[in-house]
């Protein structure tokens, strides 16, 4: 039986967060780190290898070299440094392109054939330009995009209305970032719309505005960064439910961050957007509805994102 085989580019925060996840979900038979602080990889897989005795499932944990992309199933890209207090995620964007000109030319001598899924920041921007660099078609190369705002926006839900988050249908498009949007004309608790509630109980939930929710999406990660300096138990959640539903080809509908081609009207960009995850990886892109102000936002979102994406050009030289 061939073993599920992970490899995971950094060992910081997101990293070993991600490896964990994989771990206790049983998603894994062997992990392995690589990072350009090897006795730091060295030591964070060691560590998770003596988690491992506490599982139910066998899994092999260790730190090695890029060659050990070549028979992975699954490659995640967690490089780079945590965001600072104050900064943005683009803010990263000059540091994840120095890290880019590193890895993108080591990764071009390995005959990779499995999925790439990309954390690093800004996720968009980078997820895109590990795309087209390696030249891999858009279903196996990707990035977590709107994920981890996407759980955010079901917890700020829940906590609004005191319905259960798993009740709650909702998901952020766009960036993963500031300029992300929560397409609010397709919440629903319940299988209502969030529109149908709001006037039901004009006291409670109608007292919430699309402006209020988006801001707190968006500052939720801020909050995280200022009091604790890095994100990591929610992105290691998400990344563990996209594998899962790669090796399980559970169909699952995730909002990922994918190379688009004309869908939603948008080319040349990659953007978060409700994809169907399989064990081809990102299987379908489903085009929903959106409203005209949602469709502006959109676009908006995508107008930054591109922006970054033609300044990289002047960045990259692998």
């Amino acid at each position: 039986m061939k073993k599920r085989k992970i490899v995971i580019l950094g060992a910081g925060h997101v990293g070993t967060h991600c490896g964990s996840s994989l771990m206790y979900g049983g998603l894994a038979d062997e992990i392995v780190f690589i990072d350009s602080d090897e006795k730091k990889a060295y030591s964070q897989a060691l560590d998770l290898d003596d988690m491992s005795a506490c599982l139910d499932t066998k899994v092999k944990v260790s730190s090695g070299s890029y060659d050990d992309c070549k028979d992975a199933d699954i490659l995640v890209n967690a490089i780079g440094r945590s965001r600072k207090p104050g900064e943005t995620r683009l803010d990263m964007f000059g540091d994840s392109m120095e890290r880019l000109n590193d890895i993108i030319p080591k990764l071009k001598q390995i005959d990779f054939k499995g999925i790439l899924i990309s954390i690093t920041n800004p996720a968009d921007v980078v997820g895109e330009c590990l795309r087209k660099h390696l030249n891999l078609p858009r279903n196996r190369c990707f990035s977590t995009g709107t994920s981890l705002d996407s759980l955010r926006i079901k917890r700020i839900l829940e906590e609004k209305t005191g319905y259960d988050r798993n009740s709650i249908s909702a998901f952020c498009m766009g960036e993963h970032g500031d300029s992300q949007m929560v397409p609010l004309s397709h919440v629903s608790i319940g299988g209502i719309p969030f529109h149908t509630l709001q006037k039901r109980y004009p006291d409670t939930l109608g007292t919430l505005t699309l402006e209020q929710l988006q801001e707190e999406v968006r500052m939720s990660g801020t909050t995280v960064i200022e009091g604790k300096k890095s994100t990591e138990f929610g992105i290691g959640a998400a990344l563990a439910q996209i594998v899962s539903s790669i090796y399980h080809d559970q169909k699952r509908i995730w909002p990922l961050s994918v190379h688009l081609e004309g869908e939603y009207g948008q080319e040349d960009v990659a953007a978060g957007v409700p994809c169907v995850i399989g064990r081809d990886g990102i299987e379908e892109i489903l085009e929903i509805d959106l409203l005209e102000n949602e469709t502006k936002e959109f676009n908006h979102s995508c107008d930054v994102i591109r922006g970054y994406l033609e300044n990289a050009k002047l960045l990259l030289h692998c």
